[in-house]
């Protein structure tokens, strides 16, 4: 698989000045965390068939499974991927369910119902649409790809629990809040929501996110 070098996104200074400005618990967070950035890297299929892999199991059995999964195939891509028998993928420690989402996978992108070169030209909700209509995909799954690959700038991920218990912490003291409460904070950090939301899981958890 070629690697690919990490891209840092455009427009981060710029959303730290604004964020910065607009936000009083930005203002104390954004300096916290320096020099650090969203990376992204991978390319579109490697990076949702990871998602999937990694669903439901602990992020070093995600990574053995995921070693041996790609190594069935020489050349890491959709229709190697829908050359596979079941038998030799569920050797691999994938289940027979995870194996169903892979080849759905795959079949979107052979066939083109992702379009993956118009993306650039597309709106959030309309990616969104598209890969929430594979197995195994749901919106969570999608918004994180928004941020992590195509690092669009104003995603603002309203079922990620890690995103909530950040809003929780540094704008309700540690009260529960609910989707319309977090929706309302992030009002504030538009256009620049993914950069926000980054910053929230950092206040959590230093090391930087991976997706």
């Amino acid at each position: 698989m070629a690697v690919v070098s990490e891209v840092v996104p455009s427009y981060w200074d710029e959303a730290c000045k604004h964020l910065v400005k607009r936000d009083r618990v930005m203002k104390k967070l954004i300096p916290q965390f320096g020099e650090a950035r969203l990376q992204s890297r991978g390319d579109a299929f490697a990076t949702l068939a990871r998602s999937i892999v990694g669903q439901q199991i602990s992020v070093k059995a995600a990574q053995s499974v995921w070693n041996k999964w790609v190594a069935l195939t020489p050349k890491f891509q959709p229709a190697a991927v829908l050359g596979l028998s079941v038998e030799e993928q569920r050797a691999a420690g994938l289940s027979a369910r995870k194996v169903e989402y892979l080849r759905d996978l795959a079949e979107h992108f052979a066939s083109g119902q992702v379009h993956v070169r118009q993306w650039a030209q597309m709106d959030d909700e309309a990616i969104i649409e598209e890969l929430v209509a594979i197995r195994g995909i749901g919106r969570w799954t999608a918004e994180m790809f928004l941020i992590f690959h195509l690092m669009r700038p104003n995603v603002m991920p309203l079922d990620d629990v890690g995103l909530l218990k950040g809003i929780s912490l540094n704008y309700f003291s540690g009260e529960p809040v609910s989707r319309a409460e977090a929706r309302e904070v992030g009002d504030a950090w538009a256009p620049y929501r993914s950069v926000a939301v980054w910053y929230i899981w950092r206040s959590l958890d230093p090391l930087p996110v991976d997706y």
